[in-house]
């Protein structure tokens, strides 16, 4: 099957969709510039761990370098932006009843984009809260060399899910409830290795979901996927959006 062929294929299973749901992971986040977890661990930070800079013991043995580990990320991110496949997907609201993002991703470019529906699986680096309590905190400021204290006393942490932690239980079952109800489920430049949001796929699938994948690379979701478009998605996404546009306009 060509490119082409692909292409129409994808805007055909997409055509009669009602409730679409998207998985996305790191893949898409990469193509505007942001690197994956462990790319990110260069320079200064090549020396360390995941353990020393993503878990709660790593925080409470150093919590200024995790802290500014953190801080530098985020700063990383105010220099880019959303991309043309988080634009695209921006644009397919237009096309389905109901469209709804589920990301691994903690850089909030798919609501930045314009995306109106969105679940956080992981959090969100750009919003933080405290160690203890979990108390929000607002307009924490860039370039801090500790982390600042919560009105409650409690040491401020990224609102993202380290290792060991459990993912927020009401997006995760929000997540599982879409993933069920979706009768296409789109996934986006995930490695399908990491779990629970591994197994949504799964779940789509086995509740009569069609399961479209977009990636450079295959996945051990490619092998459940009744389509799999080889390709960045910032490519190929904006094209499955034209040809379906073509074929709405000739229905």
């Amino acid at each position: 099957m060509t490119t082409e062929d692909r292409l129409k294929s994808a805007a055909a299973y997409l055509s009669g969709v009602k409730r679409l749901s998207v998985l996305s992971g790191a893949g898409i986040s990469k193509e505007s510039g942001i690197p994956t977890f462990r790319e990110a661990q260069t320079g200064l930070w090549a020396n360390y761990d995941p353990e020393t800079l993503a878990t709660q013991q790593g925080f409470l043995n150093d919590p200024s370098l995790v802290w500014r580990w953190y801080d530098s990320r985020r700063q990383r991110l105010a220099e880019v932006a959303p991309n043309n496949g988080h634009r695209a997907l921006v644009d397919l609201e237009e096309w389905v009843e109901e469209l709804t993002v589920i990301t691994q991703n903690v850089d909030g470019l798919h609501a930045l984009a314009g995306s109106s529906r969105v679940i956080e699986l992981h959090g969100n680096i750009s919003k933080i809260k405290c160690f203890e309590a979990s108390h929000p905190a607002q307009n924490v400021p860039l370039g801090l060399n500790e982390p600042p204290l919560c009105h409650c006393g409690s040491l401020l942490r990224p609102d993202v899910v380290w290792f060991g932690e459990a993912l927020p239980e009401f997006e995760l079952s929000r997540a599982m409830q879409i993933s069920r109800e979706s009768e296409l489920m789109l996934v986006i430049g995930t490695s399908g290795l990491v779990h629970p949001a591994a197994s949504l796929p799964y779940q789509a699938k086995q509740h009569g979901a069609i399961i479209l994948e977009v990636n450079p690379n295959r996945t051990p979701i490619t092998e459940i996927a009744d389509l799999f478009l080889q390709s960045p998605s910032a490519e190929i996404l904006p094209a499955i959006i034209s040809n379906l546009k073509d074929l709405k306009v000739r229905t």
